[in-house]
């Protein structure tokens, strides 16, 4: 198989909600290491075909939002929010800054529909770690008010994909070199590609909402797959939360889609939420002791019951409705407990008769 990460990606297991945790947990940065070399040997060039990764756009701008499109307007807006500012994304903690290249960079010059490339799409967007390191970034991106994902866009399927992307970029790396430093007079160091994993807030409430314990559990796994991915392919994986201003976050003027504010980004989850709660011990239920049952006496006479006489246990009494019974014992004041056959009754005793 050409590209086994991308087939990984479409598989069904991956892109159900209910099914991805398990399939994330049955990979490791192993088998996931031996599908990013295939995928690098496979990787479409687009200087064999003569054309470019950079490309400079020339028409219409977008004036207005269509949804299908949110990505692409995104990335157009956070390119050109970093070039105006004339600097780049802060990073959480100690990762870094990102400086933005491009958005939505095509990577395969053959038709979409083309068996050999087929799945692979366009980079969201393309940057530089820190000046130097290639940063291949794959966007999610769900309003405020939205109370669902996109169907199959689970968090497993958007990492085995960026991955897949991740390696394109890593085989093509010296050519995507050439172009940044003819356009940008800048150096691309020959470290394996950082891949990041930005997606809205919103996005990462709704993959952990449909229970604290599941979305600890996936968590686990991907926190997992990152750190092992990391190990055997020596590509840093991040998974981060694009926070925006106003809803959906840009708006749109003459020169295309610009943010409303300073985009900010922080971790997609806070320290400790991939650890897994222990299930609870289950409690023994409290058993009502079994009464020991209590057996006539048959040194004492049977008597008919009736509720004047003092009965004691072991005694055997005759009701006329109940029949043939055994007395267990007192049941409170003036009362006893009969049993009859399988079933045992409350009955009154030692009552006085009125004059």
């Amino acid at each position: 198989m050409s590209h086994p990460l991308i087939a990984r990606a479409a598989a069904r297991e991956v892109r159900q909600a209910a099914a991805f945790r398990d399939a994330a947990a049955a990979m490791t940065g192993e088998s996931l290491r031996e599908d990013f070399e295939i995928e690098r040997q496979h990787a479409p060039r687009l200087a064999d075909a003569g054309r470019i990764y950079l490309v400079k756009r020339s028409g219409k701008p977008a004036s207005e939002r269509r949804k299908t499109r949110d990505l692409e307007h995104l990335g157009s807006a956070l390119l050109r929010y970093c070039r105006e500012k004339g600097e780049g994304l802060a990073l959480p903690e100690e990762s870094g800054t990102l400086e933005l290249l491009d958005y939505q960079v095509r990577v395969k010059a053959v038709r979409a529909d083309d068996p050999a490339t087929r799945g692979i799409g366009r980079i969201d967007l393309l940057g530089l770690i820190d000046g130097q390191r290639l940063a291949v970034v794959r966007m999610r991106f769900v309003e405020p008010g939205a109370r669902r994902c996109g169907v199959g866009d689970t968090p497993l399927h958007v990492l085995l994909d960026g991955l897949a992307h991740t390696a394109i970029a890593s085989a093509c790396r010296e050519d995507i070199a050439r172009e940044v430093a003819e356009r940008f007079g800048r150096e691309v160091s020959p470290e394996p590609p950082v891949l990041i994993f930005l997606a809205s807030p919103r996005y990462w409430e709704l993959c952990r909402k449909r229970s604290a314990q599941k979305g600890a559990a996936w968590i686990k796994e991907l926190t997992r797959l990152a750190r092992e991915v990391e190990a055997e392919t020596q590509v840093p994986v991040h998974y981060l939360a694009l926070r925006l201003q106003g809803d959906p976050g840009w708006l749109y003027d003459e020169q295309g889609p610009l943010l409303e504010g300073m985009p900010l980004i922080a971790d997609a989850w806070e320290p400790g939420a991939d650890r897994v709660k222990p299930k609870p011990r289950l409690r023994a239920r409290a058993v009502s002791p079994v009464d020991e049952i209590v057996e006539a006496d048959l040194s004492r006479p049977a008597r008919v019951y009736a509720f004047s006489d003092q009965y004691l246990a072991g005694d055997r009494i005759s009701h006329p409705i109940l029949g043939e019974g055994v007395v267990q014992g007192l049941a409170g004041d003036g009362k006893i407990r009969v049993r009859f056959d399988e079933s045992e009754k409350v009955l009154v005793h030692e009552r006085a008769v009125s004059a």
